[in-house]
């Protein structure tokens, strides 16, 4: 454990030394023009099917989970209780959305490069670009996954009680709301693996980039929490900013977000660059072997 957190200690003297601060600004700024658009079309599809409004309003108790007060104060009232129809207006969304989900990905990947301390040509210019714009699809699986399971998880939830003996219903709600949530963290622990995985040069095992992604989760959940309660307990960022409150309360939230992540990959870099070193030491000390006799 020791040894753990002493990597820990490492990987952030580098995170600093990297200026994850300013690439985890770079990702936050791209993740806002992402974040409104790709909320309108995901709200505006769910709003088509027969169970619409019961799912809109199973969406808003997930965002109160996550999003800052001001965040969802604004998108309740210009986007949960509104429908679109216009093509266009989704089209122009759905656009948006994607070209920002690639800016956030090239500066993500810009922070994983700094990580495992790979030259800057390391991508060609439109390789980096075609890379990051399938990470954009990629995270898609998981968290399309983690969505569903706390979107439709209360439904789920109220037929498992109907349909559960009298005396088990406090045990099943117990364990159905642990299996959700768990569900939803390894989504989340999925999504940066994936993210770790693909997102640099230096391709990795899949089990080498997992410590990185559960310190990532681990850094985040408390993190937002703290977050959402300094919002709504302290800070007043209405009277500061205005109308442009939700925008930076936002803001400062997907910041959090992408610095956990940065933080994860150089965590994984530092743990990459302790094998290197161990790999060099076993096939020197053969060679020493020889030449010593």
């Amino acid at each position: 454990m020791s040894r753990y957190f002493a990597r820990v200690r490492e990987a952030l003297y580098h995170a600093f030394a990297h200026d994850v601060v300013n690439t985890a600004k770079a990702a936050a700024y791209s993740a806002v023009l992402m974040f409104f658009p790709a909320l309108l079309v995901i709200t505006t599809l769910v709003a088509q099917v027969e169970e619409g409004p019961s799912l809109m309003g199973e969406t808003r108790a997930v965002l109160e989970q996550f999003v800052p007060p001001e965040t969802l104060d604004l998108v309740q009232s210009s986007i949960l209780t509104h429908q679109f129809h216009s093509g266009r207006v989704i089209l122009s969304a759905t656009l948006l959305s994607l070209f920002a989900g690639l800016g956030v990905m090239l500066s993500l990947m810009e922070g994983f490069r700094r990580a495992y301390r790979l030259p800057p040509e390391s991508w060609t210019f439109w390789g980096r670009r075609a890379r990051g714009l399938l990470l954009v699809f990629i995270v898609q699986v998981p968290l399309t996954l983690a969505s569903l399971a706390i979107v439709f998880g209360h439904q789920i939830e109220l037929w498992m009680i109907d349909n559960a003996v009298h005396d088990m219903k406090h045990v099943v709600i117990f364990f159905w709301r642990m299996v959700r949530w768990t569900v939803s963290g390894v989504a989340i622990v999925a999504v940066l693996t994936a993210l770790y995985h693909f997102g640099t040069r230096r391709t990795e095992h899949w089990a080498w980039v997992v410590p990185g992604a559960i310190a990532g989760t681990i850094i985040w959940f408390p993190a937002t929490l703290a977050y959402g309660w300094y919002v709504t307990s302290v800070a007043n960022y209405t009277r500061i900013y205005g109308s442009f409150a939700a925008g930076i309360a936002t803001l400062v939230w997907l910041y959090i977000t992408s610095f956990s992540v940065l933080l994860g990959a150089e965590l994984n870099g530092v743990l990459y660059w302790e094998r290197q070193i161990q790999l060099a030491g076993e096939r020197t000390e053969p060679e020493l072997a020889r030449a010593s006799q």
